[in-house]
């Protein structure tokens, strides 16, 4: 560095009386505060999309609502207490965190609550955990190790490209004896994007792709209630008052909202007549009270929050912090893909998947999750901020050294 470059950086360091008052940010504040509005939003449609299932099925309209303010309570805690844990920590145990994930789901299938057919409930006491979302965030942190350690391998063979499918296909198996075939999807979807981000090769993925969709198609004919959803999202209409009943109740939300909305409590399809109103639809809660104008403002805070989360694993790769970058884009692109596979579902232009709309759907496991997810993404960021703060003072001193001998 010149010495015009050691003044500028002395110039920085003396800084006027107006900038030392500015308190330096040591995390992102912006992802903080969208994810806490996300949260209240969240709580104020559960509220709403939910007082008249609650009212039927436990005498108080407010149940739900009550319940659904316990988890948020309990997903700021949780997202307080893993932000203490520092990256290294996720890195060292991400092995140890994959055997969790794997021990949790046998268990669900060994012990778990059946609701609605499925067996997807581990029983807690205060709540029910959903071992497919602890699964997800445990399989992303092992993804990312597994990208750093195996990262020529992985350009360089194919059996690198298919070592993480095999640890992929086994939870897949356990996924499908619950059965849970939109988790399936999502973490698919996110290993692909993963592995493209990596530098696999293309054949690779076009064959990945290919034998992808023979599997869920295969999936989707060996279960006559999976080609029953398959056939009724192609055309609800056709069997409006059964295996098309909640696509076209959902779609009714839509229309009945058009641009404006019924007004925050004013929605008709909640009342008994579209079922899950509160959990896997409530995005067309959300159309039928606030409109189309509504729920693009949502779908657009959400982008925001993905392009910020992205940000931030950018940086980290750019910083040579390979693991906190893949960890960041696997977080990014799992709230980004269910994302539009729920607002999809609900609409029509996916088949029902049974998947959350991230921070905003009624469900303990769901929202814990997202917000632990925010805090791995939020320590990812203190972290950088931490380390261009150091790398500002050595050039610093260096400049002042430079100063002193000149």
């Amino acid at each position: 560095m010149n010495k015009i470059g050691f003044g500028l950086v002395n110039l920085a360091r003396h800084k006027t009386k107006e900038e030392q008052v500015v308190e330096p940010q040591f995390y992102d504040r912006f992802l903080l505060l969208m994810t806490l509005c996300l949260m209240c939003f969240g709580w104020i449609m559960v509220t709403s999309a939910s007082m008249p299932v609650a009212e039927k099925l436990y005498n108080n309209e407010y149940y739900i609502s009550i319940k659904h303010a316990v988890f948020i309570a309990i997903s700021l805690i949780s997202m307080t207490v893993v932000f203490m844990f520092r990256m290294e920590w996720w890195r060292k145990y991400n092995m140890h965190l994959l055997l969790v994930a794997i021990v949790l789901l046998v268990l669900v299938l060994l012990v778990g609550n059946t609701v609605n057919g499925s067996r997807r409930w581990l029983p807690l006491g205060i709540f029910n955990l959903q071992a497919a979302e602890v699964a997800k965030l445990f399989f992303f942190a092992f993804l990312a190790g597994y990208m750093v350690r195996q990262h020529e391998q992985l350009l360089e063979n194919f059996k690198g490209f298919l070592k993480p499918l095999g640890v992929f296909t086994v939870l897949a198996v356990l996924l499908l004896q619950q059965p849970d075939l939109g988790t399936v999807i999502v973490m698919f979807v996110t290993t692909m994007a993963l592995l493209f981000l990596a530098g696999a090769r293309i054949w690779q993925f076009i064959a990945l792709i290919g034998s992808g969709l023979m599997a869920v198609v295969s999936l989707i004919l060996l279960e006559p209630y999976r080609l029953r959803r398959v056939t009724s999202f192609l055309d609800p209409w056709a069997d409006p008052f059964g295996s098309g009943y909640q696509l076209t109740q959902s779609l009714m939300a839509y229309g009945r909202g058009d641009w404006a909305g019924l007004g925050l409590g004013n929605s008709i399809q909640k009342l008994d007549y579209l079922p899950e109103a509160h959990t896997d639809f409530i995005a067309a809660v959300i159309a039928e009270e606030l409109g189309f104008v509504g729920l693009s403002i949502l779908v657009v805070v959400l982008g925001v929050l993905v392009h910020r989360i992205l940000r931030i694993g950018s940086k980290a790769m750019e910083k040579e912090e390979h693991y906190n970058g893949y960890f960041a884009y696997a977080i990014g692109i799992w709230v980004a893909f269910q994302v539009f596979v729920n607002i999809g579902a609900s609409t029509g232009l996916l088949p029902t998947k049974g998947l959350t709309l991230p921070f905003i759907s009624y469900g303990g496991s769901s929202l814990i999750l997202f917000s632990i997810a925010m805090a791995v993404v939020l320590r990812i960021d203190y972290e950088l901020r931490q380390k261009e703060d150091v790398e500002l003072e050595v050039i610093s001193e260096e400049g002042a050294d430079y100063e002193h001998i000149t």
